[in-house]
């Protein structure tokens, strides 16, 4: 039996540099994503907001990792990054310092992600807004994939659920 490691381990710097530790996350579900300015996907940033908007208020929120890996489509300085997600979405969710969600400079954060979850959810990152739901416990529960909206009805069950008492 495969155990499912905690993202709550991680300590991450936000878009601004400060640290933060995900055991500050610990009992709330994330929806952690890896973002880009300038790509097909980048309007999911309007949906994120609204997934915010709707379960925030329930113990939920949306992560945002800027990363240049894919298409170099995240080619930005933080401040520009910022400035940008505040000026077309008005985001509403933590927004964090770029990373790499793949190859040999792959952040320890996607590491867990992606190479020490559950069968299902690990595998590489193929792309600009794929998003890992995290349950309370900081388990990695579900994975979906860019085309994947997050207003679809698949990403409310699956959060819905994590939110269960």
């Amino acid at each position: 039996m495969v155990t499912n490691p905690t993202v709550l381990n991680h300590t991450v710097k936000t878009i601004d540099g400060a640290e933060v530790s995900f055991a500050d996350y610990r009992g709330k579900s994330l929806l952690i994503v890896n973002t880009a300015s300038y790509c097909g996907y980048t309007k999911q940033y309007a949906d994120l907001k609204k997934l915010q908007d709707l379960f925030s208020a329930r113990g939920f929120t949306v992560l945002a990792f800027p990363c240049n890996d894919f298409g170099a489509q995240e080619p930005g300085s933080a401040k520009e990054i910022k400035r940008f997600c505040k000026a077309k979405f008005d985001i509403n969710f933590p927004l964090f310092e770029k990373v790499h969600a793949r190859g040999e400079s792959k952040s320890p954060l996607y590491k867990t992600l992606t190479e020490e979850t559950a069968e299902g959810v690990k595998g590489e990152v193929k792309w600009n807004f794929t998003k890992f739901l995290v349950n309370p416990r900081g388990e990695v529960v579900a994975r979906f994939e860019s085309g994947v909206n997050p207003n679809s009805s698949e990403v409310h069950k699956a959060i819905e659920e994590t939110l269960k008492p």
